[in-house]
């Protein structure tokens, strides 16, 4: 069954995006059930909620019974698109959900995601991915379709070559994607999951109580259901799942380089990754930070909520007071008002309040996780020093953002990234803090479990573990004239 169509009106575009004003924003989260007897649309609802972070534009779920594919999406956050009524109509025994934020195609219903694709055999597919490819405008010729929303094209691809299976047409057409992708996608019968051979994206697998399968983005969707973790989707695997459980088949050799930020920004503290914890690796990055970046101040405060767990670790190393200095207000969301200048201007303040009785007269030393565009820094700085705030020194756990992400992060020019063309302190002088440092590479990559071979820094490094067309570093070399806004 083709889509149903919005059962809700589209929104208008808003004015703050994502969670966080200055962020990279990651573009989405996926989750698949198979599970026979269970309630698979609201066990998907539950995982998709855990995911929210990874997305809030839109969110979809597709669900069979083994003999119909129905999906419902539409644009919103988990809660506005679903309702009980909505979820009990979303019947079966396997399902795929999704929650977006576009890197790739306009904002709209149209790209929302599961995608649904009939194919040649009189069935259909759904289809949820995580990541970006690289290689979009070469395969959209091969369809005869234009360019533009890559889980599109590659469910187009997929329904196209499913003659004897999916899994079948999973392991053809992998092989020829180029890029980032962790990818959940259903037939009628049976569920998949495959990752890219590098395996830039997350991907895992867990076992319900009674026997089912779930695979997430993230460890946190299969807490919440009550899930255990059993194992990740390998780099250049393909999952089935069906009757008779699960079995594996290899669509590439390993080249695992999977993406450094997700350690730093993108994951939830509560997820589990390659044998070690964000939280504390977060934590870790807090205390090298220290080391490499001590500061005579009185107090550590967290822009919240990405900066706490590195904040803490700071102070833990530094010997400093931690306090709450910043205060977000949990009910601003997704604001929809016309976005102009200086309703632009007022959103930080719409988000994040000082508490003058902690940073009053105190010099400080303020813990983040990135510097996009610098913009939200500058504002912040700014707003703490009308607070009263005697000196503000900001600590960044990541290193200089110079290069743009081709992988499923969306800062994909160097217009907006204001570490491609200043030096540090360049960036602190238009910032207006005290002091500005950076965590190293080696820094940050010494918090995290892996070795430096197995991790993409390529947004801090410049080296693209997945070669780039040409299109796409000819538009990485737009430079963006930073005085201008000084």
């Amino acid at each position: 069954m083709a889509d149903p169509g919005p059962a809700r009106g589209t929104p208008p575009a808003d004015l703050l995006g994502g969670d966080e004003l200055d962020s990279p924003k990651d573009e989405c989260g996926v989750f698949g059930v198979f599970a026979p007897g269970e309630d698979v649309a609201r066990l998907t609802f539950f995982g998709l909620y855990a995911l929210q972070h990874r997305g809030q534009e839109a969110a979809g779920i597709a669900a069979s019974s083994g003999r119909r594919i129905v999906v419902h999406k539409d644009m919103g956050l988990v809660n506005q698109v679903f309702t009980d009524t909505g979820l009990a109509a979303l019947e079966g025994h396997l399902s795929v959900g999704h929650c977006r934020y576009s890197t790739t195609g306009a904002s709209s219903w149209v790209n929302a995601q599961p995608q649904y694709r009939e194919t040649p055999t009189g069935g259909g597919l759904a289809l949820g991915h995580n990541g970006n490819l690289v290689n979009t405008a070469e395969l959209a010729r091969e369809l005869d379709v234009p360019s533009g929303n890559d889980s599109e094209i590659m469910a187009s691809l997929l329904a196209r070559d499913v003659d004897v299976s999916l899994e079948e047409a999973i392991v053809r057409t992998a092989p020829r994607l180029k890029g980032a992708f962790s990818v959940i996608v259903m037939d009628e019968q049976r569920l998949h999951a495959f990752r890219d051979p590098n395996g830039v994206r997350p991907l895992q697998i867990g076992r319900l109580p009674a026997g089912g399968w779930v695979v997430a983005s993230e460890t946190a969707a299969l807490d919440i259901v009550g899930a255990v973790f059993v194992r990740d989707v390998a780099p250049g695997e393909v999952v089935t799942i069906d009757e008779n459980g699960l079995h594996s088949r290899r669509f590439a050799p390993p080249n695992p380089t999977f993406c450094l930020f997700e350690w730093v920004y993108l994951a939830r503290p509560d997820h589990r990754q390659d044998g070690g914890s964000v939280l504390y690796a977060r934590r870790s990055m807090g205390r090298q930070l220290a080391r490499e970046a001590p500061v005579d101040a009185d107090i550590v405060i967290p822009v919240p909520e990405a900066g706490r767990d590195a904040a803490a670790g700071y102070a833990a190393e530094s010997g400093l007071p931690f306090a709450d200095g910043l205060v977000k207000n949990r009910y601003v969301g997704r604001t929809f008002i016309q976005p102009t200048q200086s309703l632009r201007q007022l959103g930080i303040k719409l988000k994040l309040s000082p508490v003058r009785e902690i940073v009053e007269g105190r010099r400080l030393v303020v813990v983040d996780d990135s510097i996009v565009r610098g913009n939200t820094a500058r504002q912040l700085v700014a707003m703490l020093r009308e607070a009263g705030a005697a000196e503000v020194h900001l600590r960044i756990t990541s290193p200089p953002i110079k290069h743009p992400c081709y992988y499923g992060i969306d800062m994909a020019t160097r217009a907006e990234l204001v570490g491609a063309d200043l030096e540090v302190e360049e960036i602190r002088d238009f910032i207006g803090c005290d002091s500005l440092h950076y965590i190293s590479l080696n820094g940050l990559i010494a918090s995290t479990p892996h070795q430096r071979e197995k991790l993409c820094t390529a947004c801090f490094s410049g080296e693209y573990p997945i070669p780039v067309p040409g299109e796409h570093e000819q538009l990485a070399q737009i430079k963006f004239d930073f005085s201008e806004t000084m």
